[in-house]
Parts: C-alpha cells; sequence; structure tokens
C-alpha cells in the first residue's frame, strides 16, 4: 500500500495569499485589472487568475498605461513605479508584502539618513528578482547586490558596510557573507547588519528537512523560475536524494514509484496547495496502473 502525504508547510506564504485573495476580489467588482509582472511564481496559478479575467503586464506596458487598475504583487516595486501611476492616473491595487514594505522603508532610511557618501548598502539577493529590483530602487539604484557568498570578496572592505537579505534568501548563506566580512573588514570602518529574511520563508527550511528525510521519495511542486522553489528543493536533495523537481502532473516519472512505499508532496512559497493535490491524485492513479 503507498503512502502520500503532502506537507502541511507547503504553500503560498502570507505575502502571497493577500496578494492573490486582493486579485480575486479586485476581479468580483467587474472591469478589467493588470497585474505588473506575474502575481506569483507559478505558471498554473497565473493561468487561473488570467481565466478570471486578471491581465498580466510588464514594465513597457505599464508605462504606457493610462486610467487603470493596476495590483502590484507581493514583491513591491521601487519608488519610480508609483511615480509613473501617479502621472498616468493608475490607481494602485498595492499588495505588497508587508515584510518586503517594512524593508524598503529601512533601507530607503540607511541611504537618505546619513552624509557618509562612501557607505556600501549591500543585499543579498538574486540579480533582477522583483524584490531584489524593488529594494535597489530605494537607494536610486546604488546598492550592491550579492548573489551568494563567494561574491561578497567585491566589496570594499576599506569602506562601511551595511547588509541587508532579500526576505527570502537562505539564512545559511546570509551567515556566511556576515561572517566573512566580520573577518576582512578595516578596523577602520563600522559593519552592521541586519537579518531580514522572513521568518515564514525560513522556517520552512528545517521542516522540509523533516519531511524530506520522513518519505522514501519526494516530489517537490514548483515552477521552474521560482527563486524559493530552487531553494528549497535543493534542501530536499540534500536529505532525501530521491527528490524530485516537477511543475505539473505530467511530469511525473511511473517508474520512480516502482518499490516505493512513500511518498511525499511538499513545494515552494508560490506552490498553490490545489497543484500538490493534483499531483497526489495523480500519484494514485499512476500507482494503481504499476499493481
Amino acid at each position: 500500500m503507498l503512502q502520500i502525504e503532502i506537507d502541511d508547510g507547503s504553500g503560498f506564504c502570507f505575502g502571497v495569499t493577500t496578494a492573490i485573495k486582493k486579485a480575486e476580489e479586485e476581479l468580483a467588482k467587474g472591469g478589467i485589472l493588470y497585474c505588473l509582472g506575474d502575481i506569483v511564481h507559478n505558471s498554473r496559478e497565473v493561468e487561473r487568475l488570467k481565466a478570471m479575467g486578471l491581465v498580466t503586464i510588464n514594465h513597457d506596458e505599464f508605462n504606457d498605461l493610462r486610467n487603470a487598475k493596476v495590483l502590484l504583487r507581493a514583491h513591491g516595486e521601487p519608488p519610480e513605479t508609483y511615480e509613473i501611476a501617479r502621472k498616468n492616473n493608475i490607481e494602485i491595487i498595492d499588495a505588497t508584502c508587508p515584510v518586503v514594505l517594512r524593508l524598503q522603508k529601512r533601507i530607503k532610511q540607511e541611504h537618505i539618513q546619513d552624509e557618509n557618501k562612501d557607505k556600501q548598502i549591500v543585499i543579498y539577493g538574486k540579480n533582477g528578482h522583483a524584490e531584489v529590483l524593488g529594494l535597489v530602487g530605494q537607494t536610486a539604484g546604488e546598492a550592491i547586490v550579492i548573489e551568494k557568498p563567494a561574491e561578497v570578496k567585491k566589496l570594499d572592505f576599506n569602506k562601511d558596510i551595511r547588509l541587508y537579505s532579500q526576505t527570502t534568501k537562505s539564512l545559511d548563506g546570509f551567515r556566511d557573507i556576515v561572517k566573512y566580512i566580520e573577518g576582512h573588514i578595516s578596523p577602520e570602518v563600522t559593519f552592521e547588519s541586519y537579518d531580514t529574511i522572513c521568518r515564514q520563508v525560513a522556517n520552512r527550511i528545517p521542516n522540509i528537512r523533516r519531511f524530506a528525510a520522513s518519505h522514501d521519495l519526494i516530489f517537490f511542486v514548483s515552477d521552474k523560475k521560482s527563486s524559493n522553489g530552487k531553494m528549497l528543493f535543493s534542501e530536499c536533495r540534500k536529505v532525501n536524494p530521491n527528490s524530485h523537481l516537477i511543475a505539473n502532473a505530467g511530469e511525473i516519472e511511473q517508474s520512480l514509484l516502482s518499490g516505493v512505499h512513500s511518498v511525499g508532496i511538499c513545494g515552494a512559497t508560490s506552490t498553490p496547495k490545489w497543484l500538490m493535490e493534483e499531483i497526489s491524485e495523480a500519484i494514485k492513479s499512476k500507482f494503481q496502473e504499476l499493481v
């Protein structure tokens, strides 16, 4: 008998849940609702909301928009987005995650509070990621982005450093960067680090490690472009090499189910629960074909 378990701790984080709820509420009112970028890094959920009437646009299309209603997703946006909206008479439905919003304000305050022009504001995050673009925008584009701990060497250790993090980055990676800077910075300058990683996301790492270790086979459900998905999937692989990243039921390889007694299904902060349930049903069907 095959046991299948869906991880209770997987699925949308608070910020994504709130953004989708706001989208659904606005769409229920009728009229056209635009979303600046994919509302979540999951194509299936984007398709579901598109069927309800949500129109996804990019920044070039947003710049040309007039007299419209636009939802800003949980990742947040730089100040210029709000300025364009004001000029173009665009009504903003702001679904920026409160955790991201607080971080934006902290970085903006850091940028404007000192006369110290040599201070380096550093963000541990993914270059080009929507949240990181919003954070860098708070510093007029001056913040330095470090994608991985190895890149910390490009900093000037003879200048003050203020370190922040994208909310969904690895806590271990952040600590590695802090340790390296502390070991190399000049005693003549100052270094301050701010752990701005969302605990709702960070706490998923130990939880997902325990979950992955408790099953023979893991299907990690996530869109391939989800940064959070890539990070959490790598944690699954560390404790259970028989972990497989899939985006939908069509990617399930039936041969993987042979000789397996328990299957765990988990996912990213951008993975809807309904999709994991769909995967569970597909596994049951494929397993029955083997029996």
